[in-house]
C-alpha cells in the first residue's frame, strides 16, 4: 500500500454561492458549526457531529480551496474525502510513482494553532478526489488557515462516519478494488459467507427489473476509517428507477452516492429530523408485513407500530440487527443523501433493507413522473 489512511478527517462538498447546505446540516441533522474560512472567493465552513465532519466549500474562487480541490463540477456533490496520513509528501510521492495524479502537491499551511501538510491526489471515482493530510502536533479544532466558530452543543444525534458508498459504472467495481487497495490499503470485507471479491454481494429486485452489485472495502487494521462501499447495477437487470444509474445520470458520473451517519438512538435521531423538516424516504408498506417481520422487530427490542411511522427499516438475525433510514436528496438534482444507522451487533448492510431501500426509491420516482 502507498499511503495506508489513518483515519478520515472530513467530507468536503462543493455547492454554489446560496444552496443552503451548511443551513440544513445544522437545522435538520443537528450538525454544530466548528470552523470558517472565507478568502479568494471561497466560503468553506466546517460542522461536525460527534467524530463527524463536513467541510462545506461554497462558491467559485478564483484558486482552489484550503484542503481540496475546485472540481468544476455541473451539480452540487460531495467532491472530496481527507484521511489522516503519517506523511502526506512520502505518501503524495508514492502515489505518483503507482501513477495517480496528484494535482495539489504537497503544501504546508501555518497559522497560531500549528501546521499541517496536505496533498490532493484524483481517484478513479468520477469527481472524487482523495486528500492526504498530516497534521501532527496542531491544536486547534479544525485546520490551520481556518478560524473557529463558537457554537452550543448540539442534540448528539450522529457520532460518526459509519460508512461510504461510492455510485459506479457497471463492471467497474474491481478496478475501483484494486486501486483503493494499492494506493490507500483497503481490503476486501465480504458481505456474506464465501463471497468472491471479483462478484461482491449481489442483490436482485424482487420484480426481477433491478439489482444491485455491493463490494465492501475495510482500511488496514487499526485505523478508524468509516467501511467503503462500491454501488453499481448489475448489468442486464437495469431498470428505469434504478438508483445508481439515476445517480450517474444527474451527477454526470460516478462519485460518493451516499454517507453512512451512525446513531446511537435511531427513533430519537429519525425523530429529531423529521420534526425539524428533514424529509425521509418512505418504505413500502409491505416491508414491515413481511411474514416473520413483526417477530423480528420485537426480538430486537423494538416496536413494530413505531419503526412503521418513523420509516426504520430493521434487519438482522442470532440476536444481531441493524436499523437504517434514509433521507431523501439533499440536492434539487436528486443525487447525494444520507442515511442514519444503528447497529446491535450486525456488521453487514441487510440484504432485505437494501430491497426496501431499492423498492422505495422506486415508488418515489413513480409518483414524480405520475405528478
Amino acid at each position: 500500500m502507498a499511503a495506508p489512511a489513518r483515519r478520515l478527517c472530513h467530507i468536503a462538498f462543493h455547492v454554489p454561492a446560496g444552496l443552503p447546505l451548511a443551513q440544513d446540516l445544522q437545522r435538520l441533522f443537528g450538525f454544530q458549526p466548528l470552523a470558517v474560512r472565507e478568502a479568494d472567493g471561497w466560503r468553506q465552513l466546517a460542522l461536525r457531529s460527534g467524530d463527524a465532519v463536513f467541510l462545506v466549500n461554497e462558491g467559485a474562487g478564483s484558486g482552489e480551496p484550503l484542503y481540496g480541490l475546485d472540481p468544476h463540477h455541473a451539480v452540487p456533490s460531495a467532491t472530496n474525502l481527507c484521511f489522516d496520513v503519517a506523511d502526506a509528501g512520502a505518501a503524495a510521492r508514492a502515489l505518483a510513482a503507482l501513477g495517480c495524479s496528484v494535482p495539489v502537491p504537497p503544501v504546508s499551511i501555518r497559522d497560531e494553532q500549528g501546521a499541517a501538510t496536505y496533498a490532493v491526489v484524483s481517484s478513479p471515482a468520477g469527481n472524487l478526489s482523495l486528500t492526504l493530510l498530516e497534521r501532527t502536533g496542531f491544536c486547534g479544532p479544525f485546520l490551520p488557515g481556518f478560524r473557529p466558530v463558537p457554537s452550543a452543543p448540539g442534540p448528539g444525534w450522529v457520532s460518526h462516519v459509519d460508512h461510504l458508498t461510492l455510485a459506479c459504472t457497471p463492471s467497474s467495481s474491481p478496478k475501483l478494488m484494486r486501486w483503493f487497495h494499492d494506493c490507500l490499503g483497503f481490503h476486501h470485507l465480504p458481505l456474506s459467507p464465501g463471497e468472491d471479491p471479483k462478484l461482491g454481494l449481489e442483490v436482485a429486485a424482487e420484480s426481477g427489473r433491478g439489482g444491485l452489485r455491493l463490494t465492501a472495502l475495510q482500511a488496514p487494521t487499526g485505523s478508524a476509517v468509516p467501511t467503503l462501499v462500491l454501488a453499481e447495477s448489475l448489468l442486464g437487470v437495469t431498470s428505469p428507477q434504478d438508483q445508481v444509474e439515476q445517480f450517474l445520470a444527474r451527477n454526470g458520473g460516478p462519485g460518493l452516492q451516499h454517507v453512512g451517519l451512525y446513531t446511537p438512538n435511531i427513533i430519537e435521531a429519525t425523530e429529531g429530523v423529521a420534526g425539524a423538516g428533514g424529509q425521509l424516504l418512505t418504505p413500502p408498506e409491505a416491508y414491515y408485513q413481511q411474514p416473520g417481520k413483526e417477530q423480528q422487530i420485537l426480538a430486537a427490542g423494538h416496536e413494530p407500530s413505531l419503526l412503521a411511522r418513523q420509516g426504520v427499516l430493521l434487519d438482522g438475525d442470532r440476536g444481531k440487527f441493524l436499523l437504517q433510514v434514509f433521507t431523501k436528496s439533499l440536492f434539487a438534482e436528486d443525487t447525494f443523501f444520507l442515511e442514519l444507522i444503528q447497529r446491535q451487533g450486525a456488521t453487514g448492510f441487510g440484504q432485505g433493507n437494501i430491497r426496501a431501500l431499492w423498492q422505495s426509491v422506486q415508488e418515489q420516482a413513480a409518483r414524480v413522473q405520475e405528478a
